[in-house]
């Protein structure tokens, strides 16, 4: 998953950052991983050159002790920018990720708390419920470089590992709830009562759903939206009987009424993957209702809140980005306007002429 930035950035840190940091501050550069990781296309080998308009460039990602933190970081900052030089390997460092060195300085704990929302690895199958699963992968993305505590390394590992099997089934659960009851059902409702919003917005949470569902059945944490189609692409079992579906649905062609068609058809490969995978139980064939539609997957969804642990039935799964969200906005109530406007590439329009 390298993209060239991450091997620039890579030999960044070994030729200039960490000659630097080691032999000024050797211990806190052992209880420091470094690398390319968490959020931004290039920490999923996925950016190109639409990418490049805003936060690209040389990058190294450091998370440290939280203490460290605020007691060392300025002093190692300044001692690499001290270092520096104008560009490396053709990039000018002044417009790497972070202004400056290019050197993003974290706490572990910090980084962790925005992301998925603790401090460490889940200690019960509740807090693992509580953790949105599209921000898992920036947990696991990119590189690690070095890290000779082993903190960061412990915790990729742990959630590398996957969901424990309870957690696993009741986010399956509520994902076939979601994607049959507000999903599919919704989806009918709307065109028997031909209201296209409704149908517009069911529609799209409805493919969205089923193609995370898919990627839990495959035991594969699926990524945030934008990434969500080439990893999906990648599923070992279930992307080759879905994909058609999914492109034929998505089309702007394709009729209401085909699409519909084509969620009750993802259904079914869903469904008989659950029977076959021992979730469910194998069952007689439905029949779907005129007026409710093929709610399918609720069905398993019901069977499946059953067999689950009674503490954990009630557990509601984070699927959202609820943690990196607080931490946003609290970032952007400090930035000046102006400079927000220009990460948005947002420039002031020519004034019209007289008389337009």
């Amino acid at each position: 998953m390298s993209t060239p930035i991450v091997q620039t950035s890579r030999r960044f840190f070994q030729e200039v950052v960490l000659t630097v940091l080691e032999p000024q501050f050797p211990e806190e550069t052992a209880g420091t991983a470094f690398g390319l990781f968490g959020y931004g296309s290039e920490a999923y080998g996925m950016d190109d050159a639409l990418s490049r308009d805003h936060h690209w460039g040389l990058r190294i990602d450091a998370l440290m002790p939280e203490t460290v933190l605020r007691e060392r970081r300025d002093a190692m900052l300044r001692a690499v920018a001290a270092a520096l030089p104008a560009s490396f390997e053709g990039i000018p460092l002044r417009e790497g990720h972070v202004g400056g060195a290019g050197l993003a300085l974290d706490s572990l704990e910090g980084f962790l708390a925005r992301t998925v929302g603790l401090p460490g690895i889940p200690q019960s199958h509740a807090e693992w419920l509580r953790v949105p699963e599209e921000d898992i992968l920036h947990l696991l993305n990119g590189e690690v470089w070095l890290d000779r505590s082993g903190r960061f390394t412990a915790v990729r590992r742990a959630f590398g590992a996957y969901y424990p099997e309870p957690v696993w089934r009741r986010r399956i659960a509520h994902w076939c709830r979601y994607y049959s009851g507000m999903g599919c059902y919704a989806l009918k409702r709307a065109l028997l009562r031909e209201n296209e919003f409704y149908a517009a917005t069911a529609f799209a949470k409805a493919i969205r759903w089923g193609v995370q569902l898919a990627f839990l059945l495959d035991r594969t944490y699926f990524p945030y939206d934008k990434w969500l189609m080439a990893y999906f692409e990648r599923l070992p079992r279930l992307a080759g009987p879905l994909r058609p579906l999914v492109e034929e649905a998505v089309r702007l062609s394709t009729s209401w009424e085909r699409k519909l068609e084509l969620l009750d058809a993802f259904s079914v490969v869903l469904d008989r993957t659950l029977v076959e995978d021992g979730l469910i139980r194998p069952h007689a064939r439905y029949s779907g209702s005129a007026t409710s539609g093929y709610r399918l997957l609720e069905h398993a969804y019901a069977e499946l809140i059953q067999g689950l642990p009674k503490e954990l039935q009630g557990e509601v799964p984070v699927w959202d980005q609820v943690y990196l969200e607080a931490f946003h906005s609290r970032y952007v109530a400090t930035l000046d306007l102006d400079a927000w406007d220009r990460l948005l590439c947002l420039e002031p329009a020519a004034p019209d002429p007289p008389g337009a």
